[in-house]
């Protein structure tokens, strides 16, 4: 009975050690006949299981620590004496003094190794600094059982996010995935500044009453990507409110006014005799001071930030801190796949647009974009997209079945899988089947907003270039009727001629598209 008794403590204590090793130290309250039981299965265990996630064409990688396959029910079926062997062989001569020092934080195990770590975190990056300084911390990491410190800072300059924002959320939920601590932090402090990273001119500051508003938007989108209970949010104002006019004048002593004209905004301002506001200088400074605050192993950032990135290492070496890697991303590109992804250009996707508008806006991407996507907008290894590209190359898969598979990807990801599936069947209907989807987005809008203040000769009329506009297809006018001068247009499947409508009576209910893209329009 006693035996059998043992066996089952062995089992409960293998879970609870596989997950949080801090039941290690409980074995030795156990008889010795059951803490050598627990040993020797958790011996097995970590025998069996090599550092491996489970991984699939369009999954992520499994936590760490859950099972990546069915060897644990062997241990079922295991007898005493094969327990033993196991234990002889890896742990139980070690001895449990041993186990303390290997086991310290969690067991090394749950820590994909050094190489397939780096596949999926050098996947999309445009610069590393330094490659080899990000292997020894993960190596380094994995002998401690200590993770990675990574964050992203983000300042809440306005409400809505767009998937260019996501390009580093995506970057740390990599991190999560791999088993690391990630820190998503606003800047609501460095907010009141006003990031200078791509400015010919001072950045209008914000109120604090909006940033605190746009900030708890932000919250409520990143959740979409990282795992809310794993995910550490942090405000910078915890500890930039705190330094008073002394502690900034401390930090501020560590850079040259040199040193900041070395950056290409301030430098090329300068030669232009444009004005550079003091406070201004302080941007990369106290974003630098963060990662002092946080002790970061690793801070994420695009290219663009590249100056303030370097000066939160520069930070850290003057306060005896190890300094952190720098993984930058690329600037990610529009719709029209030239001018970096912006609302104000009309060449963004917002991660709250319906799921069929958003599938639409994914389809319209040109192919060679669509790589572009797939590295930096899903979980997908880089050999995994490279995979991909090779069947594309050969033959094997059609363009257009990758770019599908990427649009239900990413709709999934903000909405859900049955929502993206959804979205990709009335698609094809839409555009491979010629049929009206069922759930296209439908926008009411004004007849007098479509004829001008003194109305259209002839009866009732519309100006299909103001439609276009009214329904977000086009971001002015003057695109709306280039895209009509060149048959770009549809109205109920066919191609509009004109750029005036005659309409037979109010309301109607017109299907637009603009390229891939489609809505209907209810007048009235």
């Amino acid at each position: 009975m006693g035996i059998v008794w043992g066996i089952v403590q062995s089992v409960s204590l293998v879970y609870f050690l596989h997950f949080d090793c801090a039941a290690l130290w409980k074995l030795e309250t156990l008889h010795p006949w059951m803490r050598l039981d627990a040993i020797a299965a958790f011996a097995y265990i970590r025998h069996m299981h090599q550092p491996a996630g489970i991984k699939g064409r369009n999954d992520s990688i499994a936590r760490p620590g859950q099972a990546a396959c069915d060897k644990c029910e062997k241990l079922r079926t295991l007898k005493r004496k094969q327990l033993f062997q196991f234990a002889q062989a890896d742990l139980w001569v070690a001895g449990s003094s041993l186990l303390r020092q290997i086991y310290t934080c969690r067991d090394m195990s749950e820590f994909l190794s050094v190489d397939e770590q780096l596949d999926l975190l050098q996947k999309g990056a445009a610069e590393i600094i330094r490659v080899t300084d990000l292997r020894e911390r993960l190596e380094e990491s994995r002998k401690t059982g200590r993770p990675l410190r990574v964050k992203a800072g983000f300042d809440p300059t306005a409400p809505d996010l767009h998937l260019g924002h996501t390009v580093l959320m995506r970057k740390l939920r990599h991190f999560q995935q791999l088993g690391h601590r990630v820190i998503f932090l606003v800047g609501d402090f460095t907010s009141l500044i006003g990031d200078p990273t791509g400015r010919n001119v001072t950045r209008k500051p914000l109120t604090r009453e909006q940033i605190n508003e746009n900030a708890e938007t932000y919250q409520a989108q990143v959740f979409k990507i990282l795992d809310r209970e794993r995910t550490e949010v942090r405000f910078n104002s915890e500890w930039l409110d705190k330094l008073g006019f002394e502690g900034t004048i401390r930090l501020a002593s560590h850079f040259t006014v040199s040193q900041m004209l070395e950056r290409d905004e301030f430098h090329k301002r300068y030669q232009a005799e444009q004005p550079i506001s003091l406070h201004e200088f302080l941007y990369p400074v106290m974003q630098g001071y963060d990662s002092v605050a946080l002790e970061c192993d690793v801070e994420l950032g695009g290219t663009d930030q590249k100056f303030n990135l370097l000066c939160g290492r520069e930070l850290q070496r003057q306060y005896g801190q190890k300094p952190q890697i720098v993984l930058m991303t690329p600037i990610l590109e529009g719709l029209d796949g030239v001018q970096k992804m912006s609302k104000s250009l009309g060449n963004a996707i917002g991660i709250h647009e319906p799921p069929a508008e958003m599938y639409g806006k994914l389809m319209s991407i040109s192919d060679e974009l669509m790589w572009k996507f797939w590295a930096l907008l899903t979980d997908l290894r880089q050999s995994e997209v490279d995979g991909l590209q090779a069947e594309v190359a050969s033959g094997a898969l059609h363009p257009m079945e990758a770019k599908k598979r990427l649009a239900r990807t990413i709709v999934a990801d903000f909405h859900s899988p049955e929502e993206a599936a959804r979205a990709d069947e009335n698609w094809a209907r839409m555009f491979q089947q010629r049929e009206v989807a069922e759930d296209l987005e439908e926008v009411s809008v004004a007849y007098s907003d479509l004829v001008g203040p003194s109305g259209l000769p002839g009866g009732l009329a519309i100006r299909l270039p103001k439609l276009l506009v009214q329904l977000g297809l086009a971001a002015s006018g003057a695109e709306a009727s280039r895209k009509i001068a060149e048959k770009a247009v549809k109205l109920d499947g066919e191609v509009a001629a004109n750029a005036t409508i005659p309409l037979e009576k109010l309301p109607v209910r017109i299907v637009v598209r603009l390229g891939k893209r489609a809505k209907v329009a209810v007048v009235s």
